[in-house]
């Protein structure tokens, strides 16, 4: 017995609906029943539509059913997942615990020990491929590590950053300005040799590519430092680390900072920081971070980007070519201030 069509619908808005279609599959359906509404048999639109009298009766009911969303290819669903709620809660658990050494051998997991941990706790035989897929449904990615120093104190970070803008408005008591006049910056000192180093690099799968590395030792240091929102740097290559340098460095710092400004400078504990014979020009505050807190200090960040896209994978010639690679990478840097602040602003140093 023919199945007639839904009375909501006529041949011109099923026409219509196919001309603002992109799924070429859901045209050819509408048009085919347009034709029946405009009173062609059924044969007639099995023709249209290249397909058996048997398909067009489906696609009527589909339509009766939904409309011309009826139409559309859905996505088999597939064979159910092996994985249940429970097993998902026991593998967030674990992911979130880490592995214990002792117990399961390794000291990170990957997909293939996972794979084995869900058989022996819980007879789950699964691939890689499908467990990476059911990892990242559940908000989980592959990240690098941030290093912590073993030996930092435990809430040393959080702790500096919840103080750090009662430190600033002391500062700018002390030193009779406003807290808006005052400039944030951060410095280090990298160290920078011909025995460079390797970067990771785009290459075909499988293969290991390769890159020069040299086992000379001639070495400089950029004693670097950056004001992430103003967007701007101060730095020079010295060949030495010590407190006469870090006068140098100190120099040049408070000749970058504004007019009328006062700058703020975090950084290590180092020694030649924190000696008694170095000279603080009057437009500077030194502010030491934490003991064992490096990823307190954004100069970090910016050494890593340096390294990693200016100065690494090179062989040097020279100790003098050395710092001609230093001084353009760092004027590079300083070329483009939305990359300063990009890699250094820090929501805890600039909140009021």
């Amino acid at each position: 017995m023919a199945i007639p069509l839904r009375g909501d619908f006529d041949a011109v808005r099923l026409r219509v609906a196919a001309r603002r279609t992109k799924d070429a599959a859901q045209a050819r359906r509408l048009l085919s029943l347009a034709a029946v509404y405009d009173g062609a048999t059924r044969t007639e639109a099995a023709r249209i539509g290249g397909v058996t009298l048997q398909i067009v009766r489906d696609w009527v009911l589909k339509f009766n059913s939904a409309g011309p969303d009826g139409l559309i290819d859905r996505k088999a669903p597939g064979q159910p997942s092996r994985l249940t709620e429970a097993h998902r809660a026991a593998l967030v658990a674990v992911l979130e615990s880490g592995p214990m050494p002792a117990v399961h051998g390794v000291v990170r997991w990957r997909l293939v020990d996972l794979c084995g941990w869900l058989w022996e706790e819980h007879k789950v035989s699964i691939a890689k491929q499908t467990l990476s897929r059911e990892l990242r449904a559940l908000g989980f990615r592959k990240l690098s590590a941030r290093p912590r120093h073993h030996a930092q104190a435990d809430g040393a970070v959080d702790l500096f950053k919840n103080t750090f803008p009662a430190t600033l408005d002391e500062i700018a008591r002390e030193k009779g300005v406003e807290p808006s006049g005052l400039e944030i910056w951060f410095a280090d000192e990298a160290r920078v040799g011909q025995k460079n180093k390797i970067t990771r690099r785009w290459a075909r799968r499988g293969t290991r590519p390769s890159a020069p590395h040299d086992q000379r030792t001639a070495s400089t240091y950029i004693f670097g430092a950056i004001c992430p929102k103003e967007g701007k740097g101060a730095a020079l290559v010295l060949p030495y680390c010590n407190t006469e340098a870090m006068n140098l460095h100190l120099t040049e710092i408070a000749a970058a900072v504004a007019p009328g400004a006062h700058a703020v400078l975090l950084l290590d504990q180092a020694g030649w920081h924190l000696s008694d014979k170095v000279a603080v020009p009057p437009n500077i505050t030194l502010a030491p971070l934490p003991p064992k807190c490096p990823e307190l200090n954004a100069m970090e960040n910016v050494w890593q980007f340096m390294r990693d896209n200016w100065l690494s994978n090179r062989v040097f010639r020279s100790y003098d070519n050395i710092v001609d690679h230093c001084c353009d990478a760092w004027n590079k840097l300083t070329e483009q201030p939305w990359r300063i602040m990009s890699i250094g602003l820090r929501d805890w140093a600039y909140r009021s």
